[in-house]
């Protein structure tokens, strides 16, 4: 079998910065937080009271109220980022065409908030009060199946959750599907939202949530000496994936290339990464691998960059132990910084950040970094952009029950 070539054709993002690509990029280079107070209910009590929130998402642009009210705020996100990734692909899918276009959107944990608010009607009213819309409004794969009804698409639909590394395995298991010729386009990527009380108190019983109430734009400070955990934050990313041959055939306009994918398990610890950063080399050794490249060839690193201590700095040791000296020479970004950490959504938002870079020609700068961790010492790109020519970026997320996923996009070249 000859593998196919697979390249991005069209993108779109919603996030805590942004309701669409365009504002989210604007704001990622001028080093706008996300963080705020938290609007979606009262946290008054809770250890951490603030997050990164989608702010002003406005559904009726984008389907009628009856379906909207059938959909949980994750869902929504997910067609909106899935319809403005078509279009901006500039794809028509015909009923002839629908069969050969898929959808493999990646989430987290679902629907978090339907959970307590049927729950309270529950408890309140009885089984009677429960919605019969309550499991196909919360299931996590209802993302995809509701962009498939939006978009027409009826090639492969799945839904990857591997907890915060969700979105990336999205893009690389659609990555994949084309690739080995089962589809020749994939609408593709990650959502979550799960800025909710149950989501909020969990992660702060895990002791993983920044506390820093008192400074939320501050709080999300990834390598940085500083660090005292992750801010929340929700949203969408959405690829659109294409063959190549089938994308030149209908004249597409093409955004990058797809040139490696690489997945790998710690078989460690439920939510610790092992403290060398192994698990989290091997999948970018993969990636490497499947892309032909050396680790010379990679110019930036989208890094997973949680902002806690552990995670920071085992990914630092990876790095080093994938790149060696090199890696003091590559331009390495954290997202999160300003955006939070968007869990199932992650991996999928910066991938769509990393073919921005390499379009534009400018890494974005990762804030708050203030005071360098002595063990964590490569370039952070710290607090303000850089303009430099970027031919080719490596994505990394990691998720908990040690699941890694890395991708690498390079410039597209005929």
């Amino acid at each position: 079998m000859k593998l196919k070539r697979v390249v991005v054709t069209g993108m779109a993002a919603i996030t805590p910065i942004g309701n669409d690509l365009a504002t989210s990029w604007q704001n990622l280079l001028k080093g706008v937080s996300g963080a705020g107070p938290i609007t979606r209910f009262d946290a008054t009590g809770f250890d951490t009271t603030f997050a990164c929130e989608v702010k002003g998402f406005d559904p009726s642009q984008y389907f009628p109220a009856k379906q909207a009210r059938r959909m949980d705020i994750f869902t929504q996100y997910a067609v909106a980022a899935a319809l403005m990734a078509v279009k901006d692909s500039g794809l028509e899918i015909t009923p002839e065409l629908a069969p050969e276009v898929g959808v493999l959107i990646g989430c987290g944990m679902g629907g978090l908030n339907v959970i307590e608010e049927q729950h309270k009607k529950l408890l309140a009213g009885g089984p009677g009060r429960v919605s019969p819309f309550f499991i196909p409004v919360l299931i996590a794969n209802m993302a995809a199946g509701q962009a498939a009804i939006f978009t027409g698409a009826k090639g492969p639909n799945v839904c990857t959750t591997t907890a915060c590394a969700s979105g990336a395995h999205g893009v690389g298991y659609a990555y994949t599907d084309i690739m080995l010729g089962r589809a020749k386009a994939m609408i593709c990527g990650g959502v979550e939202s799960t800025v909710a009380a149950l989501g909020v108190c969990g992660f702060n019983a895990l002791k993983a949530l920044s506390t820093r109430n008192d400074d939320p734009t501050k709080a999300s400070r990834p390598f940085d000496k500083d660090r005292t955990g992750f801010v929340m934050g929700e949203g969408a990313g959405i690829l659109m994936l294409e063959e190549l041959e089938f994308a030149k055939e209908r004249g597409a306009n093409i955004l990058a290339e797809v040139a490696g994918f690489g997945a790998s398990g710690d078989a460690y610890h439920m939510t610790a990464p092992p403290e060398t950063g192994e698990g989290a080399a091997l999948a970018m050794k993969a990636a490497l691998r499947e892309a032909g490249m050396q680790p010379t060839d990679i110019d930036c690193v989208n890094a997973h960059g949680t902002s806690t201590q552990l995670n920071d700095l085992c990914e630092t040791r990876a790095l080093k132990s994938v790149f060696g000296d090199y890696a003091y020479k590559l331009s390495v970004t954290g997202n999160k910084s300003m955006i939070g950490h968007c869990l199932g959504a992650a991996g999928a938002i910066e991938s769509v950040f990393s073919v921005k870079t390499m379009l534009e020609g400018i890494v974005p700068g990762t804030i708050n970094y203030d005071t360098p961790d002595p063990e964590c010492d490569l370039d952070y790109t710290p607090n303000e952009p850089k303009v430099r020519t970027v031919n080719t970026v490596l994505n990394n997320s990691f998720g908990f029950g040690g699941t890694n996923a890395c991708l690498v996009f390079k410039k597209f070249e005929a």
